[in-house]
């Protein structure tokens, strides 16, 4: 296929052969891996800048996406490619492979490193979700970092640099500048852009930016960095969304409440305990789902409130294609049940012959975890709504899973998100830091707090 790049993705790849240390900040269905790919075909065979390239991704970007953008475009047929996964068997010899590019899950990227007695020699690496390597205190991070001074070229790219807040940069920006603008070292970051806000005497348990900080991280970022929206380069559909509530019976209620005033929900079948906030947190929005897990591991049915709303749901799309975003396994197992019995066909989008099925269209109900589809999945030709069976607190996962439908490509003129949400129940607080992109792990502990006071 001929590539006719849009202007954003002209300068995008611009900025990369021209920047020997790049952040790409693109927002999902933008095309970062066709212009990271142009680019490194530039830099390899018109500027003769690069030799080897490494692009370490998720695992099934790594597997899948990549190698097809590469066979896809016609200009970029005289690369070629290896992919760094299976046994460490199959690992060895896609790494003795010739190649000019190396993918490889960025799970493995210590064993690379550090185990696979191979040399690192790739002039030019590029990190594919540059947020996964938001962790200082990781292994892959530590591990990056030990050959990061060899490396000539590096390339960030993520639609969501920072879900958890401007914390999150230090770790990022330290792997692609090995720490000249933000700082080498954490405190050292810490002390010039934040104060503590959260304390219990000496233990700090959050930050939060001084006067300013934001303006000025930026500031000194911007000369490696470009951040584009979709919809203000590409004709987007609309993006709609929408809440389906429903409201648990008193005795459902009385229930839940218990669980949240107590941390204790004594049933007959099990007890249920929540040592901490985000437990807790996950227990309640089990009970707001309709079922939760025991301290032995069983599950109890609490209601099918929410089963009913996705029957329903399911009804007005009149057969229409229905993405859903379950996250609990017995979500899962309940929503199948209740499918089967209503006779509706279905599927889980996990691997690719489903996925081909789904962007067909020959699947009506295609069940998705938003872990593992998060990140490369195009499925904006099967359809253009998603319900979301229950909110999650990750803000990166929540907007890529939408993103699998609201992109370039997306046929329909609307892409429609719906969200069924228990009445009276942490559903709303969860939806609502989503909304307002708060800070995920601040919004947590609040949430749980105001729930347990109220």
């Amino acid at each position: 296929m001929k590539y006719v790049p849009h202007e954003y993705q002209r300068f995008a790849t611009d900025f990369i052969v021209t920047h020997p240390t790049a952040a790409i900040f693109l927002d999902m269905g933008m095309g970062k891996s066709s212009i990271t790919l142009t680019a490194i075909e530039r830099l390899m065979y018109q500027e003769f800048e690069v030799r080897k390239v490494l692009i370490i991704a998720p695992l099934r970007v790594a597997k899948n996406t990549w190698p097809a953008e590469i066979q896809k475009w016609d200009h970029l047929n005289g690369l070629t490619w290896s992919v760094i996964i299976g046994t460490q068997q199959e690992r060895m010899a896609a790494l003795r492979r010739e190649a000019d590019i190396y993918l490889i899950n960025r799970e493995n990227t210590q064993w690379l490193i550090e185990k696979s007695g191979m040399p690192f020699d790739y002039d030019m690496v590029v990190i594919d979700e540059l947020s996964s390597f938001k962790s200082w205190q990781s292994k892959r991070f530590r591990s990056l970092m030990k050959v990061r001074p060899f490396v000539r070229r590096i390339v960030g790219l993520t639609g969501t640099p920072s879900s958890n807040g401007l914390m999150d940069l230090f770790a990022e920006f330290r792997v692609l500048d090995m720490g000249q603008r933000l700082g080498r070292f954490i405190g050292q970051y810490r002390n010039a852009f934040f104060k503590p806000d959260r304390m219990n005497g000496p233990i700090v348990y959050s930050y939060k930016p001084l006067p300013g900080a934001e303006e000025e991280i930026y500031r000194r970022i911007g000369d490696i960095t470009i951040s584009m929206k979709a919809c203000g380069h590409l004709k987007m559909p609309d993006l709609i969304s929408t809440t389906y509530e429903v409201e648990m019976s008193p005795d459902e209620q009385e229930q839940y409440d218990a669980m949240k005033q107590e941390l204790v929900l004594s049933l007959p079948d099990g007890e249920v305990t929540a040592a901490n906030a985000a437990v807790l947190t996950g227990k309640l929005l089990q009970m707001s789902n309709g079922a939760i897990y025991t301290d032995e591991g069983n599950t109890i049915q609490i209601h099918d409130r929410k089963l009913d709303a996705l029957e329903d749901i399911i009804e007005g799309m009149n057969g229409r294609p229905l993405l859903l975003a379950y996250w609990f396994k017995h979500d899962l197992q309940r929503i199948t049940e209740r499918l089967t019995q209503i006779g509706v066909p279905f599927e889980r989008l996990d691997s690719e012959a489903s996925i081909k099925r789904w962007n067909a269209g020959q699947i009506q109900v295609g069940l998705a975890h938003p872990a593992s589809t998060g990140h490369g999945l195009n499925l904006q030709d099967g359809g253009n709504t998603i319900c979301w069976f229950s909110p999650i607190w990750s803000l990166e996962l929540y907007q890529q899973t939408n993103a699998r439908l609201f992109r370039q490509g997306q046929k329909a003129s609307t892409v429609v998100v719906t969200h069924i949400v228990t009445k009276g129940t942490v559903d709303s607080r969860v939806l609502k830091a989503l909304e307002e992109k708060d800070r995920i792990q601040e919004a947590l502990i609040a949430a749980v707090k105001a729930e347990v006071k109220r």
